[in-house]
């Protein structure tokens, strides 16, 4: 297990160090309570990434596509509104896991039965107004 500290305005230091840190790791579930920076922390890998689009929360679509400059596709996943977890299934969920592609997912918990096997599982926790403190963790899948 890994932690970093950080301060909102060292952000991006923060992305550096988790793509340092994510290895070979393709699934990435952030957890932290509503407000804790998930999808801050997602553009700023984005920006990191080099991604090309405008990177914004998916809730409401549940997933968006984003494409880095080098051609890598992003898939950013936002289950906080889904109902029932088959709904993931209706989307092709199991194609983008098992793309190869980077998976970014918010309320993951919402979907537990169908995450992979292995992922890279991020947790935020706020510290204070302006600091948070990040822990990486190389997961398996319990469910």
């Amino acid at each position: 297990m890994n932690t970093i500290h950080y301060r909102l305005d060292q952000i991006q230091d923060a992305a550096r160090q988790i793509i340092a840190r994510a290895g070979d790791k393709k699934i990435w579930v952030f957890q932290g309570q509503m407000g804790a920076g998930k999808t801050t922390l997602i553009k700023a890998l984005s920006k990191e990434l080099e991604v090309q689009d405008q990177v914004s929360s998916p809730t409401f679509g549940i997933v968006n596509e984003y494409e880095t400059i080098s051609g890598q596709r992003i898939c950013h996943f936002d289950f906080y509104r889904i109902d029932d977890p088959r709904e993931a299934l209706d989307i092709g969920i199991e194609e983008y896991f098992y793309s190869g592609d980077y998976c970014w997912i918010e309320w993951a918990e919402k979907i537990a039965q169908f995450l992979p096997d292995e992922f890279l599982l991020i947790k935020i926790v706020i510290d204070a107004d302006e600091d948070r403190t990040i822990t990486l963790q190389h997961t398996q899948n319990v469910n």
